[in-house]
Parts: structure tokens; C-alpha cells; sequence
């Protein structure tokens, strides 16, 4: 029996590679490889052995050759092959264990080149799997050290069952479609055409089981893509209790929107929605504010701040019940209060760039590009009789960066650097209205309105301003804004038009 190993993670190698031999392997191997076994004092033997021709073109050509890759494709079920194998000197192999040369952590290097990145491509390896995986009636594939025991213990049994092989199989195969999808996105990046690619793959690393999804009689897992160990995929906890599906989702909601804010902010997440956001001069001040939102909806949420999370505000954030709280740090300080809280899920969070946005259909998936980045204040243009106020202008652009965060129809209304009403998700957006208005109640006076689309009647106008809104900022773009704006105008609020949607579905 023949083996080729060949793996730039080499964790867990020499032993499996010893457990080879034990049962009998002829062992074969490049370059790094090769040299680790033969330092632990494995017997193994140069894959120029197989090939009768050395590596070449500085390694990029080692593999690709009749003498391997016969060896894995023949099939041992038809005497035609094995004949041929005889009558070219050639011998079957029997075990492939290969994983690929680092290109997603080359990629993203910080100033790495290009040619540093394209020679980080593995070709030899992706062959050598995809072959093996082909032929795994008779060829073990192995891609994870993680299988490495799994494999001995089934090889020491006897026969391999074929369920086994097929799972293997599928690893490989996986593994070499996840490495592809990095490289395309890569190059793509590079010179990005016109309108989207014609084929477009995604591909992720598994990160953490989860205990379940949404609900317990669902199976749920978090995935990581890419390799630069940033965004909530990626988050370090630094305490608390195992991260839920629905834990990952809300803090996901809430890193995005404190990402929108100033610094320093806070936001407190409810079923993917916000119910206390605040900026203030200082963190727990912003983290103050925030929850004097919506106290009662506080109890038990998530909570994102966009700056290293301090003392103070750790001892006002351990007087409260809450499941999870996110933050690029923590002081040494703000750890020692917070462990009081011994589930409490405290997570530290390196920003990531946005990406596209991904949503799965029945049948296949919608693409998009990220709703990111504050909208230019360039843009923002009052068309009431009545100019907004400076102190109101600063509002209405908080209050516009927090609506985007809210699930559509949405309404946000904010007064001194807090939100104090939001309505979510509402069916009509006069219902969303109403819903902010009375969670603000007697702070609704004076508060300014974002809605994330423009009003298609005058209802939600009329509800604001008698509740004392004082000025509004919306898309425009409505069949009826002359009325809506008339409306506005009798009452004696301001309107700003954006120009710019931002539904969230």
C-alpha cells in the first residue's frame, strides 16, 4: 500500500504518518513535508520516486505527473486499468493526505504583493484531492488532521466502510471549492467588472456548533469566511456562556450599527432591532442614555459599544441582566467587574470591512452590496419653509444613521443624543409612527423623525407633530410629498429630503 503526504499544516503529521507504517504504507512526500517526517525518524520516500522526475519550476510543478495521478484515478475494478498501470511501470496509490498552501491568510497580509499572493495558488494539491476524491472507492482522501485518528482507527478495522470514504470524499471536495472561492474573490477583487460575476460561490470555515438555531428543533452552525480574523465571526469571548444562533444574529445587528455612530456610542439590541442607541460624551454616559431608551426592553439584550469598554461603564452594565456585550476592548478593569457576571458573554470584536450582503431564497441566494458608510450631509437638503436649527440638524443626521438599523417600516425619533421611540417592522408606516410616539411618550416633545422611506400619506406627519416632533428626515420621493410637506409646513415642523432609501428587510 502507498501513501503521498503532502500538507502545509503539518499538526498531528509524524504521528499519523507513523500510524501508517505500522500498518504497512510506503510512505511518499515533498519538500517541508518530506523533511518533518524524515526529522522524526518517519521512513519516507521522495515523490520523484513515483514521478521519475524532479521538482521543477521552483516547486510549482512536483505532483502533476503520470506516476501520481494514475496512481490515484485508476480504478482497481476494471482490469483494463490496473493492465495499464502494470504495462508503465506504474503503482496504485492508496492514501492521499493533502491540504493547500495558506492563500487566504497570504492575501491578506498587510502589503503583501500580488505575485506574493499568486504564488501562494496551490494547483498540485487541489489535483491530487480532487483525484483522489473522484476515485474514493478506492483511494482514502484526507484533508483535516482532525480526521487523522478517524482514518487510522478505520484502517486498523479492516475495510473502510464506503460511508466513511464518501465523507471524506465530500471533505475534499469542499476544501478545494473553499480554497477556490477565496482565490475568485481575490482576483476579482483585483479589476472588478461591470454588474455581478455570472457565477458567484461563498465559502466558510466552520467556527463553532451551536446548540441550536432560531429554535431547538433546529441544527444551526457559525462559519467563518476569509482570514482576517475580524467582525463578529470571528469575535474573541473572553467570558460567559456558550454564543447561541440567536446571540450571534443580535450582536451581529448591533456591531453594525454602532459601527454608523460617532464615538463614543452604545447600542442595545432586541430581536435584531434596536431599542436604546446613544452617543454622549463619554461611554457611559452614551450607555446611560441608551438604556433609559427602552428599560424594559434592555432586560436581557445585547449590547455593542464602538470604543474600549471602561469601568464605569462596566459596573452600569453589570446592574442589568443582559445575554451579550461587544467591543473592539476591555479594560483590565472593566473584566474584573464584568466577571461578577459569570454567563454574561463578554466579546471582543476587531472591525471588518463590509462585505456583500448574502440572503438565501428558496432555490439559491440574493447578493447585494453592503448599505454602508454614513450618507454625505451634502445631500441632506431641508425643503420646508422652516430651516431645522443647528441642535436639530445634529439629531436628524443620528437619527438617519440609526433608521438604517431598524427593520423596515421604520421610525426612529431622538432627542439629545439618544433615541427615545423606534418602531420596527411595522406593516404601514403610520403604525411605526405611532409605535415610536408612545415608547417616547412625554420625550417624543421636541425629538426629531428619521423614516427609512418616504411617507406615502400624510397620517404619519400629522401623529409625529402632535406629538411634538419638530423636524423630520426622509427620502422624499412620494407621489404625495407636496401634501406631505404642506402638512408639515402647517404644523410647523421641518422636513429634510435625502434622496436615499434605506429599507432593511
Amino acid at each position: 500500500m502507498k501513501a503521498i503526504l503532502s500538507v502545509h499544516d503539518k499538526t498531528g503529521v509524524v504521528d499519523f504518518a507513523r500510524g501508517l507504517r505500522e500498518l504497512g504504507f510506503e510512505l511518499y512526500s515533498t519538500g517541508g513535508t518530506r523533511a518533518a517526517l524524515q526529522e522524526a525518524g518517519v521512513e519516507v520516500t521522495g515523490v520523484g520516486e513515483l514521478t521519475g522526475f524532479p521538482e521543477i519550476l521552483d516547486g510549482r510543478v512536483k505532483t502533476l505527473h503520470p506516476g501520481v495521478h494514475a496512481g490515484i484515478l485508476a480504478r482497481r475494478d476494471l482490469p483494463a486499468h490496473m493492465n495499464q498501470l502494470a504495462e508503465y511501470g506504474l503503482a496504485p496509490i492508496d492514501l492521499v493526505a493533502v491540504n493547500l498552501y495558506p492563500f487566504q491568510a497570504t492575501s491578506v497580509r498587510p502589503g503583501v504583493s500580488l505575485e506574493e499572493a499568486v504564488e501562494d495558488i496551490d494547483i498540485g494539491g487541489p489535483a491530487m484531492l480532487r483525484a483522489a476524491a473522484k476515485n474514493h472507492d478506492s483511494v482514502l482522501v484526507v484533508v483535516s488532521p482532525a480526521d487523522y485518528d478517524r482514518v487510522l482507527a478505520a484502517l486498523r478495522g479492516g475495510d473502510v466502510p464506503s460511508p466513511f470514504r464518501r465523507q471524506l470524499a465530500a471533505a475534499a471536495f469542499a476544501h478545494t471549492a473553499a480554497y477556490d472561492s477565496a482565490i475568485a474573490a481575490y482576483t476579482r477583487a483585483l479589476d472588478p467588472a461591470e454588474g455581478w460575476p455570472r457565477e458567484y460561490s461563498i465559502a466558510g470555515v466552520k467556527a463553532q456548533e451551536m446548540r441550536y438555531g432560531e429554535n431547538p428543533h433546529q441544527a444551526a452552525a457559525l462559519y467563518r469566511t476569509g482570514a482576517q480574523g475580524a467582525g463578529v465571526a470571528a469575535a474573541e469571548q473572553l467570558q460567559g456562556i456558550e454564543m447561541s444562533y440567536n446571540n450571534t444574529v443580535d450582536v451581529d445587528a448591533a456591531w453594525d450599527l454602532v459601527q454608523d455612530l460617532p464615538q463614543p456610542a452604545a447600542a442595545i439590541i432586541k430581536h435584531t432591532n434596536p431599542c436604546g442607541v446613544a452617543t454622549a460624551a463619554s461611554l457611559s454616559e452614551s450607555y446611560q442614555h441608551a438604556y433609559e431608551g427602552d428599560p424594559t426592553s434592555a432586560f436581557g439584550g445585547i449590547v455593542a459599544l464602538n470604543q474600549e469598554c471602561d469601568v464605569d461603564t462596566a459596573r452600569q452594565l453589570s446592574a442589568t441582566f443582559l445575554e451579550v456585550v461587544a467591543a473592539p476592548a476591555f479594560s483590565p478593569a472593566a473584566l474584573d467587574v464584568l466577571a461578577a457576571r459569570k454567563k454574561l458573554r463578554v466579546l471582543k470584536i476587531r472591525p471588518a470591512a463590509a462585505t456583500e450582503g448574502v440572503k438565501v431564497v428558496s432555490g439559491g441566494f440574493l447578493v447585494q452590496s453592503p448599505d454602508a458608510g454614513v450618507d454625505d450631509p451634502a445631500d441632506m437638503h431641508s425643503v420646508g419653509r422652516r430651516q431645522p436649527t443647528d441642535a436639530e440638524w445634529e439629531q436628524l443626521r443620528l437619527a438617519w444613521r440609526v433608521v438604517k438599523h431598524v427593520r423596515s417600516n421604520a421610525i426612529v425619533l431622538v432627542r439629545d443624543g439618544a433615541a427615545v421611540g423606534i418602531g420596527a417592522g411595522q406593516m404601514s408606516r403610520v403604525e411605526s409612527v405611532q409605535l415610536a410616539v408612545q415608547r417616547a411618550g412625554d420625550r417624543a416633545h421636541g425629538s426629531v423623525l428619521a423614516s427609512d422611506a418616504f411617507f406615502p400619506m400624510v397620517d404619519g406627519v400629522e401623529v409625529a407633530a402632535n406629538a411634538g416632533v419638530t423636524a423630520i428626515i426622509q427620502p422624499g420621493g412620494s407621489v404625495r410629498d407636496n401634501e406631505v410637506l404642506e402638512v408639515a409646513t402647517e404644523r410647523g415642523v421641518a422636513m429634510v429630503y435625502t434622496g436615499r432609501r434605506h429599507f432593511r428587510h
